[in-house]
């Protein structure tokens, strides 16, 4: 007797890529632990809702320590959903998975038009991360400013924002950000490993710009740029900035 298999449920498995952001902490972790305090306090909700991929390569530490140190995470709400570059002897049971394969997008295709993109919101006063969706082109223009609790996600390639983004909003880009407006909240460009994006902005009044991982809070900004229009860039691993004519 043949039995026709049409009555079981079916498990639908698909593949998916979501934007995480990569923590690479340094010894010792107390030290590396009171910056990372220092950016979470003075830039709030910054991991809040967050993928976070915690990247352990080449550091002297045994199972017990990264352990220690995943906890001292959690209480500070940071979730690690992945350990890169750990040795299989620092992974087990009860730790987050070994993630390989995470590479940053090379910018070399060429943008043949622009899209237009409106930024996600959800009732919220936190911050809620609103990605945009994937696109064959290399660069997205938002014509309404980004309000507060949006954040727009565009891995591909540039943002260009016409008008402001409001403090409490974010803007994360693979490449550069470009912003007609008042830069008041936090603006990330070259997320995914472009050293050479930038961020240009029609008035800087930001909590934190970043390039390629490497950040500036406000209190860490020249004074005499405050209120102008600035471009930032990254040179010798410490972001420049100075007054667009």
């Amino acid at each position: 007797m043949t039995k026709v298999l049409t009555d079981a449920r079916s498990i639908r498995i698909k593949g998916r890529s979501f934007l995480a952001v990569m923590l690479s902490p340094d010894l010792p972790f107390d030290d590396w632990l009171v910056r990372l305090d220092d950016l979470a306090a003075r830039s709030a909700g910054f991991f809040l809702g967050r993928p976070v991929v915690l990247d352990v390569s080449d550091l002297p530490i045994d199972r017990a320590q990264l352990k220690d140190l995943i906890a001292e995470l959690a209480a500070r709400n940071v979730s690690i959903m992945g350990i890169e570059g750990g040795r299989p002897s620092l992974l087990g049971p009860g730790m987050p998975p070994s993630l390989k394969g995470g590479r940053p997008v090379a910018d070399t295709a060429i943008a043949e038009k622009e899209a237009t993109v409106e930024p996600q919101e959800r009732p919220s006063s936190t911050d809620v991360r609103a990605p945009v969706q994937p696109s064959t082109t290399q660069s997205i223009v938002l014509r309404e400013p980004v309000r507060s609790g949006q954040s727009v996600i565009f891995p591909e390639g540039d943002v260009t924002v016409v008008g402001s983004v409001a403090s409490g909003a974010e803007i994360i880009a693979g490449g550069s950000i470009h912003i007609y407006g008042t830069l008041r909240g936090r603006a990330m460009a070259g997320s995914i490993g472009n050293a050479s994006a930038r961020i240009f902005c029609r008035k800087l009044e930001a909590e934190l710009v970043a390039i390629d991982g490497i950040y500036k809070m406000a209190d860490d900004m020249t004074p005499n740029l405050r209120g102008q229009a600035v471009q930032l860039w990254l040179e010798d691993d410490a972001i420049m900035a100075e007054k667009l004519i």
